[in-house]
């Protein structure tokens, strides 16, 4: 068992141990022998699991007291999959990112101090050594709000000690600290200086360092910045960056792009980029990213399907009840349940807390379909929208809200298609009709895409454009915008 190390600034690491590997390219490197063993699935799901406590007197206490024992449902995590993927992701992504980072390679060495040097001399060069050739690889976890992408991955870095204390490996003095991961919060504002002064300052909260007034300036760009960064991350053996809320950086899409390749490519740091369906256009429109996130893999968090994973979900979570009277899952209920939340988690989660709300506020009663339907409505009324345009599969009302809009990643809607379903009117479709008659270039139908509109309407040649691409809701009419 690892022993607690307290750093002077009072973060707990543990002291390092290391592990005999089983993978060749894992072997001699001190900074993958220190991680967690490689766990099994079973292992993963008991890992990442919270079943809180529920007490039998805790049901007959005043309802004052109940209410304020509910929160505690909050804290529920049923391991669902799609989780255990997330943690394979993760270890997989440190791993690999390890692999050329191995602090008594020579290679490596010679890299890192070559671009100390560099700094040194004012020489913000991020490719001082062309022998140097990192692992890192980008991984993508995008999705619908309210599924749980940050609680998943904070419950997966949970388990993985972030501060590791080296001090000799292999009866050699080997005095070093090693980071394990680093999450960052994308600023609401998309600054991309913003986000590299906040990985300084995670930093030095971490570990009680002083990079903020070491390194940064005023003065310099983020450009600068970046070998700085690279320089740090390097100093403390990173193993991975987390960007959450990626969503938020839409505003320099291309400068984000640069970015991010200029983070892995620099000091081979690998990256998790967290999102929703927002961010996706920007991934999907730089081939430079979208080659990195194909290397490690995409997870797209969308709503469940009402099939056997939301019932595993909801009965998780079902046996927290606090009400007098124990109501019993029904499939009725589950089919409502899902009927008012599309199997997004954290709606199912509130609208079972705010039930049970309404139960201990009455002193008794079981849940049923009708109190649920009163529940939603006094409670969800600004999320009813968004919810009846996924329950609908409008994709017109879906892109009024770009956070909630069902990913395929194999076919994903791209930006040219989608800002072709934004302005479609009557004079574009009139165009488009009198585009076919003359275009002489031959289309083969079954070659399209299903959601394709030109093979929407190459099917059918007896209704006009406009009809067909409504029944397809595609479009709206003046009349129901308005209403």
């Amino acid at each position: 068992m690892n022993r607690d190390i307290i750093l002077p600034n009072g973060t707990v690491g543990i002291e390092a141990q290391y592990k005999k590997q089983l993978i060749e390219e894992f072997e001699g490197n001190p900074f993958i022998e220190s991680l967690p063993d490689i766990k099994s699935k079973e292992e993963i799901i008991k890992k990442i699991q919270f079943k809180p406590t529920i007490k039998k007197q805790e049901i007959e206490l005043d309802k004052e007291l109940k209410m304020n024992i509910l929160p505690r449902l909050y804290k529920v995590f049923q391991p669902l999959p799609i989780h255990v993927d997330i943690w394979n992701m993760i270890n997989r992504l440190i791993r690999q990112g390890y692999i050329s980072r191995n602090p008594f390679n020579p290679t490596y060495k010679k890299y890192i101090n070559s671009l100390g040097d560099s700094i040194i001399n004012n020489k913000f060069n991020l490719d001082s050594d062309e022998n140097f050739r990192n692992t890192a690889q980008c991984g993508l976890l995008i999705g619908m709000s309210g599924m749980g992408k940050t609680t998943t991955t904070q419950r997966v870095l949970s388990n993985i000690p972030q501060v590791i204390v080296h001090q000799q490996y292999n009866n050699v003095n080997f005095n070093q600290m090693q980071v394990t991961w680093l999450k960052l919060e994308a600023p609401h504002n998309g600054s991309i200086k913003a986000l590299t002064l906040q990985f300084f300052s995670k930093l030095d909260d971490l570990l009680g360092t002083n990079n903020m007034k070491r390194y940064v300036s005023s003065k310099y760009s983020t450009d600068i910045l970046l070998p700085l960064m690279g320089q740090c991350a390097n100093s403390v053996g990173l193993g991975l960056l987390v960007i959450d809320e990626l969503q938020h950086l839409n505003k320099n899409s291309k400068q984000v792009m640069n970015y991010l390749v200029a983070l892995m490519n620099s000091f081979g740091v690998p990256i998790l980029l967290i999102g929703t369906p927002a961010c996706y256009s920007i991934l999907q429109n730089e081939m430079r990213i979208a080659r990195r996130v194909t290397g490690a893999g995409t997870i797209t968090f969308n709503n469940m399907d009402n099939d056997k994973e939301f019932e595993i979900f909801i009965r998780g979570i079902w046996k927290y009840q606090w009400t007098n009277e124990n109501t019993k899952l029904s499939r009725e209920l589950v089919n409502k349940f899902y009927e008012k939340t599309q199997g997004l988690s954290d709606l199912v989660v509130k609208l079972f807390f705010y039930t049970q709300i309404k139960l201990i506020e009455k002193g008794h009663g079981q849940i049923t379909e009708e109190l649920i339907d009163k529940v939603w409505d006094k409670e969800f009324k600004l999320i009813n929208p968004m919810i009846n345009a996924i329950k609908d599969d409008n994709l017109v009302n879906k892109f009024k809200y770009e956070d909630i809009q069902k990913l395929n990643i194999e076919s994903t809607i791209g930006t040219d298609y989608k800002s072709n379903l934004r302005g479609l009117d009557n004079k574009k479709y009139l165009k488009a009709e009198e585009a076919k008659k003359h275009n002489s270039k031959k289309i083969k139908i079954d070659d399209l895409e299903e959601d394709d509109i030109r093979k929407i309407v190459l099917k059918n040649n007896e209704k006009s454009v406009h009809e067909l691409l409504k029944e397809q809701n595609l479009i709206k009419s003046l009349e129901e915008i308005l209403c």
